[in-house]
């Protein structure tokens, strides 16, 4: 199953990514102000996954990618792929996973595994 990952960017916002159940980011979120802000966001984005759009782009460098539409917004962007084949693969790990994955915190920059 995939995981929701907060974590804190560099310039003191929040983020979260999708990862995938073998653990490669499939799309991050944009930036959030607040971790409350980020958490209600993945929340409302399980809770609508049946309504997502996912725009399939192919960039100028000729590897795919897709945005993730929640009405009529732009919420997040996948990573690159090599081919739509794996892209049609990512948007599918969201629809089949993303509703019941998990949520991890990383925000709080602690050492998770110390020595």
């Amino acid at each position: 199953m995939g995981a929701f990952v907060i974590s804190k960017r560099f310039d003191d916002f929040y983020k979260f990514i999708f990862t995938s159940r073998k653990g490669k980011i499939i799309f991050t979120s944009f930036r959030y102000e607040l971790k409350f802000e980020c958490e209600e966001g993945i929340e409302y984005f399980k809770n609508a996954i049946d309504y997502v759009v996912f725009e399939k782009v192919k960039s100028a460098g000729g590897k795919f990618f897709f945005k993730i539409i929640l009405e009529n917004t732009h919420f997040a962007t996948s990573r690159k792929y090599n081919t739509e084949l794996l892209l049609e693969k990512g948007i599918k790990e969201i629809q089949n996973h993303a509703h019941k994955a998990e949520i991890l915190d990383f925000s709080l920059n602690e050492v998770i595994f110390p020595d």
